[in-house]
């Protein structure tokens, strides 16, 4: 009796285990799907926005990295008024793409500095929390100029 008894048991654990086992690789492989419909969407936040008279908008929209979640894009975007609407004149990344964090970028105190001017040619400086313990980063200058961005 005693000898069946511990491979009953030696058995049931054996099933037991490739049980977990097989939940676990399913659960994995869920995950995987989740993430991957998750990434397909990009998270995007408008960090700034400046309005200058009804002639010119611009932004500044923290994208969310598709490849590392802590990462993320800076991209200004210039609009141009136009039969009533904003149109999209030029787009330039701020930085190196996914050279910033993500959630600095999208918490209080994101945008440590954007000026905007309504001249022709038009300056504009940029400044961005790169962590709450290293500070703001350097200015990034830039003239608009047509509603087109170059550096300065």
């Amino acid at each position: 009796m005693s000898l069946f008894s511990n491979r009953a048991r030696s058995r049931r654990s054996a099933i037991a285990a490739v049980t977990l086992l097989t939940a676990g690789v399913l659960g994995a492989v869920g995950a995987g799907s989740a993430g991957a419909d998750t990434a397909a969407a990009q998270q995007k936040k408008v960090i700034a926005s400046s309005v200058l008279g009804s002639d010119y908008k611009y932004t500044l929209t923290a994208l969310r990295s598709t490849e590392d979640q802590y990462a993320a894009t800076v991209e200004l975007q210039v609009y141009k008024q136009k039969n009533g609407a904003w149109k999209e004149t030029d787009l330039v990344t701020v930085g190196d793409v996914d050279g910033w964090f993500w959630f600095p970028l999208t918490g209080s105190g994101a945008v440590c500095e954007f000026s905007t001017a309504s001249t022709e040619p038009a300056p504009l400086a940029v400044s961005l929390l790169v962590t709450p313990s290293i500070g703001c980063s350097e200015v990034t200058n830039y003239l608009v100029k047509e509603g087109r961005v170059f550096a300065a």
